[in-house]
C-alpha cells in the first residue's frame, strides 16, 4: 500500500505522538508499504528527507515560542519566549496538495488535528481515498498544562471534546490507545457514526528486555552501580508533575536508593533547585534511543505522577524492561500499570501513597521479582508488531470498502 501519515510532531521531536508516528512509518517500510510523512518544517523551510526507507515531506513553518519544540535545551529562554519554540505549519493546504497530488495515497492516516491533518483529509474525501484518525489527545491534555481558572476548565473540556469528536466522524476509521480512552471521550453506549477500535500504541519489544546495565553505564552517568534505582522518563514539564516524584522519593527515605530523572522540559530548573541539596537524585537530560534502552536498566522501579496520559509509551516500555510501576490512577494508565499485579496505582496528589509505594517496593525484593515478572508479560500484550498488524488490517479493509 501507499500511506501518507499526517501529524503535527514528528522526529526528531520527543513526545508521544511523535514517538508512536515514528514507529508506525518505520514499521510500515519494513512490512514492505510505502510510505510518506507529512509534518512541519524543524528549520522553517520546506524540505524532504529520506530515513530509514520513509520519506517525510517537512512543510513551511513557523516558530511559537510560547512552547519548546522538545529538541534543543528547553531552559534557553528570551525572557518569556523560548529561543527554540514549536513549530506550526499555519496554512499548508497548498503544500498538502501537491505532495498527495504527486504521491496518490491508498490510505492516509492523521494523528493530530492541526492544520495539516485538516487539510490531509480535507484532499482525500475530495478524491475517495479512505482516512483513519488516531485520538492521542483528552481535553485535560489540553487545558491542565494551561492552568485555566476552575469556572471555565468544565466549559473549555466540553468544547475541545466537541470538537475532538467532530473531527473523528469526519474519518472513516478512528482508534484510540485503549479502550478507557474512547469511554472517555464518547461514552458508553453512545452510537458514534464511525467505527472506533483500540490499538494500542505499542512499544517495539526487541528494544526493550529485561537485564541490568553494566558498570560502565553506572559510570557514564555518574551513578552509584550498588544502589536501587528510582527512574523517571519523559518529559520534565508542569503537566508530568516530576516534583511529586521527587517529593515522593524524599519521603519515602529508603537507605541506599538514588531517583535517576531521564529527560528534559520548562520545569527542569525548578525541579534541580528543589532537588540542588540531594546528592542522590540526578538529572540526566534527554537521552535517546539506542542509549535510551540500556537506560531502562539502570531501574528498579519506575515512578510517574503524570495525570494526563491516554496510554503512556514510556510505561510500556517501562515494563517491557522488567520494572515495576507506580503511576497516578488516572486516563488510561491502570490498563499498563496494575495496581497490586506489577506496581501500585495511587490517587493523583497522593505524594504519601506514592512515597509508601516506593518504600514498600524497594524494601522488599521478592515484591519487586513477582512486580518485575507481571510487567514483561503486561508489556508483551503491547507488541508493536500487533499494533502494525491491526492497523495493516484496517487499512485493507477500508481500501476494499
Amino acid at each position: 500500500m501507499k500511506i501518507v501519515i499526517a501529524t503535527a510532531v514528528y522526529y526528531p521531536q520527543i513526545n508521544g505522538v511523535a514517538v508512536f508516528s515514528h514507529n508506525l512509518a518505520c514499521g510500515l517500510v519494513q512490512r514492505g508499504h510505502e510510505v510518506t510523512v507529512i509534518c512541519p518544517s524543524q528549520t522553517g523551510k520546506n524540505y524532504v528527507r529520506v530515513m530509514d526507507g520513509v520519506r517525510t515531506v517537512y512543510l513551511k513553518s513557523v516558530e511559537a515560542k510560547i512552547y519548546p519544540d522538545q529538541i534543543h535545551d528547553s531552559s534557553q529562554k528570551r525572557g518569556l519566549l523560548y529561543k527554540h519554540g514549536f513549530k506550526v505549519s499555519v496554512f499548508p493546504r497548498k503544500e498538502v496538495k501537491a505532495v498527495l497530488d504527486e504521491f496518490r495515497p491508498d490510505v492516509v492516516h492523521v494523528q493530530v488535528s492541526d492544520p495539516i491533518g485538516l487539510s490531509v483529509v480535507s484532499w482525500a474525501r475530495k478524491m475517495g481515498v479512505p482516512v483513519v484518525t488516531t485520538e492521542h489527545n483528552q481535553p485535560e491534555v489540553i487545558t491542565d498544562p494551561l492552568k485555566i481558572p476552575r469556572f471555565f476548565k468544565k466549559p473549555a473540556n466540553a468544547v475541545l471534546a466537541a470538537y475532538f469528536r467532530n473531527r473523528q466522524s469526519k474519518s472513516d476509521f478512528v482508534t484510540m490507545p485503549t479502550e478507557k480512552a474512547i469511554r472517555d471521550l464518547l461514552g458508553k453506549g453512545e452510537e458514534f457514526p464511525v467505527p472506533v477500535a483500540a490499538v494500542s500504541n505499542g512499544v517495539d519489544l526487541s528494544c526493550f528486555t529485561p537485564g541490568r546495565a553494566g558498570a560502565e553505564v553506572y559510570k557514564r552517568y555518574g551513578l552509584d552501580v550498588g544502589m536501587l534505582t528510582v527512574l523517571y522518563v519523559g518529559r520534565v514539564d508542569p503537566e508530568k508533575n516530576v516534583g511529586a516524584v521527587i517529593e515522593a522519593f524524599m519521603r519515602a527515605d529508603v537507605a541506599d536508593a538514588q531517583l535517576v530523572i531521564v529527560g528534559d522540559g520548562v520545569d527542569k530548573a525548578r525541579l534541580m533547585k528543589m532537588a540542588e541539596e540531594r546528592s542522590d537524585i540526578h538529572f540526566l537530560g534527554r537521552i535517546v534511543p539506542p542509549e535510551l534502552y540500556e537506560v531502562y536498566k539502570l531501574g528498579d522501579v519506575f515512578v510517574t505522577a503524570s495525570p494526563i496520559e491516554t496510554q503512556g509509551i514510556v510505561l510500556i516500555e517501562a515494563a517491557a524492561s522488567g520494572l515495576p510501576l507506580i503511576a497516578v490512577d488516572a486516563g488510561a494508565v491502570s490498563e499498563v500499570c496494575r495496581d497490586s499485579v506489577n506496581g501500585y496505582l495511587c490517587a493523583v496528589g497522593d505524594v504519601d501513597g506514592m512515597s509508601e509505594a516506593m518504600w514498600e517496593i524497594l524494601s522488599d525484593d521478592k515484591l519487586r521479582a513477582k512486580f518485575a515478572e507481571a510487567s514483561v508479560k503486561i508489556a508483551h500484550e503491547h507488541d508493536f508488531e500487533k499494533t502494525l498488524d491491526k492497523f495493516i488490517n484496517i487499512y485493507n479493509r477500508l481500501m476494499k470498502k
